[in-house]
């Protein structure tokens, strides 16, 4: 009779169990940056395996000082608490800084609007931000005010259990009343800004949005999605994909004029739900409409009459 042995457990997920106020992925880069020794050696090698016995040493870091600039940029706050703030993002504000575009983020705000609270959380440029909107998606978005939020909220998002449901106006009217769009996402070949439909096997992600009609409005469409994944511009290459692009939409979308001026696509992340870090109770996030997309409603109602 053969005994399987099992295999041991591999060294990112042994501390990820056993270190719960860091996350995953910040244990990862631990051991990339040679932060990890196992029994005596630095481990690179994220899926060592861990034996009874081993001694493992972790270094946390000190924190490196921001090089991002706190400013006073007013936010619309749905919900905030020593744990997590959910702000609802006006179009225009980029969430965090990236090279050539350093200042007049959402992160710059949270450093002014939160301090020093969230330094260092979640890696230097993108402290406290657990998911993200394009620039010109409106609506919530949560982050995270301490590590511990930020690994629990993380992991919510992994294991959709935090539900996330837009409202979009889109070109068209669909045949059914609702559905479901399951196709992985990737990169464009030739278009870096771009993200297209892409298979599996040529490095697509898993992708599924589902869809549901609001109301139709002739020729146009508004349109509910609630996101089961949340790939890089997920809800505008699968409405573009199905022949229904969103409007106002300027990398996916048609280019037909609405009559009314856009600031970017007709997308926003209405309703954010979430189990709080620490209570476990359920925590809901309602953003209102913004002006633009309420003229766009009205100027569609006034064409159905």
């Amino acid at each position: 009779m053969t005994v399987e042995t099992p295999e041991p457990p591999r060294l990112d997920r042994w501390l990820t169990a056993h270190l719960k106020e860091l996350s995953r992925n910040r244990i990862q880069k631990l051991i990339d940056w040679e932060y990890v020794r196992l029994n005596g050696t630095v481990c690179t090698n994220k899926k060592a395996g861990v034996q009874v016995g081993d001694a493992i040493a972790v270094t946390i870091p000190a924190t490196k000082p921001l090089e991002i600039t706190a400013e006073a940029i007013p936010l619309d706050i749905l919900y905030e608490d020593e744990q997590l703030v959910i702000v609802n993002k006006p179009a225009g504000l980029v969430v965090h800084p990236a090279p050539g575009n350093m200042s007049g983020t959402l992160v710059n705000a949270l450093l002014a609007h939160c301090g020093e609270q969230l330094t260092g959380i979640g890696g230097v440029e993108r402290p406290g931000i657990v998911h993200r909107l394009d620039k010109d998606t409106t609506g919530a978005i949560v982050v995270a005010k301490t590590e511990l939020a930020h690994h629990h909220l993380q992991a919510q998002m992994k294991a959709k259990t935090a539900r996330r449901e837009y409202l979009g106006v889109v070109y068209g009217a669909p045949r059914t009343d609702r559905g479901t769009i399951d196709a992985p996402t990737g990169r464009h070949p030739s278009d870096r800004k771009r993200q297209t439909i892409v298979p599996p096997l040529k490095g697509g992600r898993y992708a599924v949005t589902h869809w549901q009609v609001a109301e139709r409005l002739n020729n146009f469409t508004l349109m509910r999605f609630r996101l089961e994944t949340g790939r890089t511009h997920q809800i505008r290459v699968h409405c573009a994909h199905v022949g229904h692009p969103i409007v106002g939409d300027p990398t996916y979308g048609s280019g037909r004029s609405v009559g009314v001026n856009l600031p970017g696509q007709a997308l926003h992340a209405e309703q954010l739900t979430l189990v709080h870090p620490v209570s476990g109770e359920p925590v809901t996030a309602i953003a209102p409409l913004p002006p633009h997309f309420l003229k766009l409603l009205a100027v569609l109602h006034n064409r159905t009459v």
